[in-house]
């Protein structure tokens, strides 16, 4: 069978559909039946072939190629749903509701408008259903979302002067964990580990692999070494990708420190592992609640 993969919006899912006949190339806009309805996506992965029998459940198939006129439709609705944002925003504010409208979307048969939002809580949104229906005469959806998905929606500049990460290519969130922060050295503060979404950063993971590899040839800090110049000493600083160790080496009433890569030590004695402090205590304990926090997209479900 010859499946084609199909993005419905910027660094959203891809998902993967029957291409009978047809031939794709990377970028043709096609038309798909799914879960919210008739939408129009773009191809990210021309051809694959695979087995019908490892499938757990039927792929659907593509409806048709777009056509120019499909496109067009396509770019008329995304002008449509900025006028739908305002008024449903207006709506919003009317009721006071203590919810965050993040974005209005047409189906591409406009069968169906949904607007998205954010909120702390439940929402009973029913009489703002009812005020929107009568505008827009077609099914109105409102879909609460996670705060990690509306900052992918609305997007925005990281503290690394780049567009966010999880708007501008990831297809998912990356599940970084704290761990992933200890193997990098980093500070375990939540106000160096989040990011916008008050998430800890999905680019954790970027290096992490790397970073677990290089940390699994070093010492601990405070672990006792031997160096190859026979001087034995405490490990007081580590540089992980130079690969290179601090030892602190004790004289009669003087004491120096000197630098060593790794591969000239040799670990006498591990270190016992220390309490952390109240402090370290509290900041790891809102690290972690963060991380259990951490989930995967559910935009185009």
């Amino acid at each position: 069978m010859k499946v084609i993969g199909v993005r419905l919006r910027k660094a959203g899912k891809v998902y993967y559909f029957n291409g009978k006949d047809y031939v794709f190339k990377y970028n043709d806009p096609v038309i798909v039946e799914t879960a919210r309805g008739v939408e129009l996506g773009r191809v990210v992965v021309p051809e694959r072939n695979i087995d019908p029998s490892t499938l757990a459940t039927p792929l659907k198939t593509i409806l048709r190629p777009a056509t120019e006129a499909d496109v067009k439709h396509d770019a008329e609705n995304k002008e449509r749903c900025k006028e739908a944002y305002r008024i449903c925003k207006e709506k919003i504010l009317l009721r006071n509701l203590p919810m965050k409208l993040i974005s209005a979307e047409y189906t591409f048969d406009n069968n169906k408008i949904l607007f998205y939002f954010f909120a702390e809580g439940r929402v009973d949104f029913r009489e703002l259903v009812k005020d929107l229906a009568p505008i827009f005469r077609t099914r109105v959806e409102l879909r609460q979302v996670g705060i990690k998905d509306a900052t992918k929606m609305m997007g925005g500049m990281g503290i690394c002067g780049r567009e966010f990460c999880c708007h501008s290519f990831l297809d998912d969130f990356s599940g970084a964990t704290i761990k992933m922060a200890k193997d990098q050295n980093l500070t375990l503060s939540s106000g160096n580990l989040t990011g916008f979404c008050g998430r800890l950063m999905c680019c954790l993971k970027y290096e992490s692999e790397t970073y677990e590899y290089l940390n699994s040839k070093l010492p601990d800090m405070g672990d006792e070494v031997i160096a190859s110049d026979g001087n034995v000493g405490t490990v007081v600083g580590i540089n992980i990708l130079m690969q290179k160790v601090k030892v602190k080496i004790v004289h009669d009433d003087d004491s120096d420190i000197n630098e060593y890569h790794v591969d000239e030590l040799k670990i006498k004695e591990k270190r016992r592992k220390e309490r952390k402090n109240r402090e370290e205590d509290a900041e790891l304990r809102a690290l972690e609640k963060l991380e259990k926090k951490e989930g995967t997209s559910a935009l185009d479900d």
